[in-house]
């Protein structure tokens, strides 16, 4: 105990950060005490923007009263119950909410924690799925190059952002990966989705022409790639995939742990692009990322291909502790109530158009070589300094926070994503902060 007593209260050490340069941040911590709406409050008093909702999450803004309301009354009703074998109400009340909400024919949910375990999740749905449809073969998985599909072993493994691989030896087996379709060289400064690239679907015909599609069980893809750095799906990208995947008897996974629940300006990205997936992970969004849930889709044959044989034989053995917890389901039902009657699901459409002349204003300022968006997401690629990539924009993210605005790095990339109820007013603060920051020879 006398160790415990001597260690200081507000001690760094112990906290081995996530994603963090933890040697450079506990030399000058950047720490929040509290948040409201669109901003933050540093423990020094100061207010910053949130210009990327926390991590892509806080869709409807932060402490919101519905969601903070419906936590505290959960807490003192039911903290927890058990998901294996029994159940309570308000986890069901939710499965049926999102089912509504979901693509037409995704009439199953499947609740995890978080975007890994989403993603996790639904590769083995899509192994187990072939496996009790006589298609055990079928054991290939197929990500993509820049693609980010969450850090745990399958998830990094069909994962394509090399920097999250090289550490971890050789992951899963039998996965492949689709090139990427970022092409600067033709594409740069698009708005919206570019012109070039929808071809690059192609390449999956020739990964399953190599390997043999009785081998191949899905194929997984964000519809837009967020973490990498914003990658807009080119035009016919993604109907030229469903095609293929159809074509060969291929499951189709939807990453929209990022896009989902309102970000490109529709519920998911398949209802903005108009293309249906087999499997979709979602995540963030949720709870507005106020507690920890995420929620797998399926289309309905492949939920109904596992309830069969004796019905007290578990179908799909594969769960959580935390599944579809009862504090967690309280606060996702109260955020769906809050986007429904703030009209936030689609709010991303209206306001997407202001939000992207504001984001190509900036083609004008030094280092700048590239800007892309769509709904309410943008990503401004600098130029990297000769020698030190990744420092320019890590430079431009602390220069940032010092004026008062967060934004989200990915090698020498700006990212944005702020949340939903961004005002016009604020998302002129927001580039007019971001200006300041890239004429400021970061």
């Amino acid at each position: 105990m006398s160790d415990r007593r001597s260690v200081a209260p507000n001690d760094l050490e112990a906290f081995w950060m996530p994603f963090t340069a933890n040697r450079q941040f506990k030399k000058a911590p950047r720490m929040f005490a509290s948040a409201k709406d669109m901003y933050y409050t540093t423990t020094d008093g100061r207010e910053v923007l949130d210009g990327t909702a926390g991590l892509w999450c806080v869709n409807a803004g932060h402490c919101r009263p519905k969601i903070t309301e419906a936590i505290r009354e959960q807490a003192g009703e039911l903290d927890y119950a058990p998901a294996f074998q029994l159940g309570h109400p308000k986890a069901f009340e939710l499965a049926n909410r999102l089912a509504a909400l979901a693509p037409e024919g995704m009439n199953h949910v499947f609740y995890t924690n978080s975007g890994s375990e989403s993603v996790d999740t639904a590769l083995k749905i899509a192994l187990a799925y072939h496996r009790v449809k006589g298609e055990g073969s079928r054991f290939r998985l197929i990500g993509r190059e820049r693609g980010y599909h969450g850090i745990n072993f399958g998830g990094t493994s069909v994962g394509g952002i090399v920097s999250n691989r090289k550490m971890f030896g050789t992951l899963l087996t039998g996965v492949d990966h689709m090139p990427h379709t970022h092409l600067p060289e033709k594409n740069a400064f698009t708005r919206g989705q570019p012109e070039h690239g929808g071809d690059l679907a192609d390449e999956l015909e020739r990964i399953v022409t190599l390997h043999d599609a009785s081998t191949v069980a899905a194929v997984i893809v964000e519809p837009l790639a967020g973490s990498t750095g914003v990658l807009v799906p080119p035009k016919g990208y993604l109907q030229r995939l469903r095609d293929i995947c159809t074509k060969h008897g291929i499951l189709l996974i939807f990453d929209e742990v990022i896009t989902g629940y309102g970000r490109l300006g529709a519920p998911f990205a398949a209802d903005f692009f108009g293309v249906t997936p087999d499997i979709m992970t979602t995540a963030k969004g949720l709870t507005n990322g106020v507690i920890p849930m995420g929620a797998v889709f399926v289309k309905d044959e492949i939920h109904d291909a596992f309830m069969n044989g004796p019905e007290h034989m578990i179908e799909f053995m594969h769960g959580y502790t935390y599944s579809g917890n009862p504090i967690a389901s309280a606060a996702a039902l109260a955020t769906l109530d809050t986007y429904e009657e703030e009209g936030l699901l689609t709010r991303a459409g209206e306001l997407a158009p202001y939000f992207e002349e504001q984001l190509h204003s900036l083609k004008d300022c030094p280092h700048v070589i590239d800007i892309r968006n769509m709904g309410l997401v943008g990503a401004i690629e600098l130029e990297p300094i000769a020698g030190e990539p990744t420092k320019r924009a890590f430079n431009a993210f602390l220069k940032a926070y010092e004026d008062g605005l967060l934004i989200r790095t990915t090698g020498d990339i700006i990212a944005l994503s702020p949340p939903l109820i961004i005002s016009r007013e604020e998302i002129d603060i927001l580039f007019d902060k971001l200006r300041k920051v890239l004429m400021n020879n970061i």
